[in-house]
């Protein structure tokens, strides 16, 4: 099995400042095999709808030493989340802006589990089946990622 270490359950962080940077931080302390952090997306177009994961872009000195394995992780955790969810598979996007990808000393991804500007979409995210269904997408793409 894995062990799970969350930087939240609630709507509160409980480590240091609680910023992108100190999430990063919790996870490097850890030594995470994978940081996946769990988002919800939004857009102006409310008929936007799917599942994304996005990845870290290459930056050497900052996320070179875990971009392959994060783009690895991504792949695996998109197409498995995807799958499970019956979602919109939106693909992968790089991002090289985000602190918590820039801050990681571990393969990080952040997975956009759906459009909560999408009505029906953001109904399906309040869902308890819809979260078990992500729920399980996650265990594969991870399984397939690193396994138990």
């Amino acid at each position: 099995g894995y062990r799970v270490a969350m930087t939240r359950t609630g709507t509160t962080f409980r480590y240091w400042n609680g910023g992108n940077i100190a999430r990063a931080q919790f996870c490097n302390r850890r030594q995470a095999a994978l940081m996946l952090r769990i988002h919800a997306d939004g857009a102006t177009d409310s008929s936007r709808r799917g599942v994304t994961t996005l990845y870290p872009a290459f930056h050497r000195g900052w996320t070179d030493d875990i971009y392959t394995a994060s783009l690895r992780a991504a792949r695996l955790v998109q197409r498995a989340t995807a799958a499970a969810t019956g979602a919109r598979d939106l693909g992968l996007a790089r991002r090289a802006d985000l602190t918590g990808f820039n801050w990681a000393n571990v393969p990080a991804i952040l997975v956009e589990t759906g459009f909560v500007s999408n009505p029906a979409e953001n109904r399906l995210l309040h869902s308890s089946s819809y979260q078990w269904k992500v729920a399980r997408g996650f265990v594969a793409g991870v399984a397939a990622f690193t396994p138990p």
